[in-house]
């Protein structure tokens, strides 16, 4: 009995995913690496990837004003889709994702790659402005912000003062 076979049928894909600003290089090459695991182990096929830096968010997402974006293109299965979403929900890097489907089914052997195109930049260290910017001191709100008022009042050189002044908005209180 002769069988036949067919040819794996596949969609094109986008994904942008959104990394810390904060996030290092290391930590956006381990997202990068899972990815391309990703789509190899599930039969799919990258066709573009565009670090496209930082930029401000539109909202603050988990308390985030700026991310990392990056765009990926690939060709692939709905299976593909759900394992690539649920690794980037595990990394605690990648902060907000957004897969869409950009065009109809087609065989995978037909699909065109350019090798260049689907290599990862590496992602560039914040500038010691930035840096400063997404402190963990800042985010636990340990270090006053610029726009913060101040945690608590210095003008008040000894303890005499402070009393003194106490004292002085009791009587205007009478």
């Amino acid at each position: 009995m002769a069988q036949t076979q067919t040819a794996a049928r596949a969609r094109e894909y986008e994904t942008i995913y959104i990394m810390r600003p904060s996030v290092a290089k290391e930590a956006a090459e381990k997202v990068a690496h899972r990815i391309e695991e990703v789509v190899g182990r599930e039969g799919g096929k990258l066709a573009q990837v565009e670090t496209w830096g930082r930029r401000a968010l539109a909202y603050p997402v988990a308390k985030q004003r700026r991310g990392v974006y990056v765009y990926v293109k690939y060709w692939g299965g709905g299976a593909l889709v759900n394992e690539l979403e649920r690794n980037l929900r595990m990394l605690d890097d990648v902060i907000k994702y957004q897969t869409v489907q950009t065009g109809g089914e087609t065989e995978l052997a037909s699909v065109a790659i350019d090798p260049e195109a689907v290599k990862f930049e590496a992602i560039e260290a914040p500038s010691p402005d930035e840096e400063q910017e997404y402190s963990l001191e800042r985010e636990l709100g340990l270090v006053d912000s610029p726009d913060a008022p101040p945690l608590r009042d210095d003008s008040y050189d000894d303890e005499a003062e402070v009393l003194a002044a106490v004292g002085d908005d009791e009587e205007d209180d009478k």
